[in-house]
């Protein structure tokens, strides 16, 4: 296994610090922070590796949840695994996608930034698959039978359309900021 570098763990730090911070604003907006940490997921994969995205993936749901306090995980609490699962999905899909593609683009940033918003595209609609089953479809039904069917129909919307949307979004913004804020800029000043 190789080791982390000084870099990816300094990145890896500053983007859970952002994503901690977005936590808070949680209540002010759903799309808002989702679409934050979604954005803070892809960028890690880009700056500090697949590795380090998939534990900023893990650590985040766990830091939403101690922030927020939310009902509905507070009342299953396997919840937590679920999203963990829709992040990892969410960055293994776009990685994989983006290094089977990207030889093929020639370096051209119009064909780099298709090729990653295709990426973003279908590892959003994998992550709000997989969560939408696993959370709503698998969990919620063998786990949450007590709970009111407003909360309910609230987790139906959360875990697979706000997903499918965060997800999109976020992942566009890193797309784009991935263009403009080369590599190479970041080892330099680092």
């Amino acid at each position: 296994m190789k080791q982390l570098t000084t870099k990816q763990i300094a990145v890896t730090g500053i983007f859970l610090a952002l994503a901690i911070c977005s936590q808070f604003f949680k209540n002010v907006s759903v799309f808002l922070t989702g679409s934050i940490i979604n954005l803070l997921l892809l960028l890690t994969v880009y700056y500090a590796g697949l590795g380090c995205a998939l534990l900023l993936g893990v650590i985040t749901p766990l830091t939403s949840f101690l922030i927020t306090g939310s009902p509905l995980i507070a009342a299953v609490p396997l919840i937590l695994p679920g999203i963990m699962l829709g992040n990892a999905v969410y960055c293994l899909g776009f990685c994989f996608l983006v290094r089977l593609f990207h030889k093929g683009t020639g370096h051209s940033p119009i064909l780099v930034i298709t090729v990653r918003l295709l990426a973003v595209g279908f590892a959003s609609l994998v992550k709000a698959g997989v969560m939408a089953l696993c959370i709503v479809k698998l969990l919620i039904r063998m786990f949450g039978t007590n709970l009111p069917e407003k909360l309910v129909n609230v987790a139906k919307v959360q875990f697979s359309v706000v997903q499918l949307i965060t997800a999109c979004i976020g992942g566009g913004l890193a797309s784009v900021l991935m263009v403009r804020i080369k590599k190479e800029a970041l080892e330099k000043s680092v």
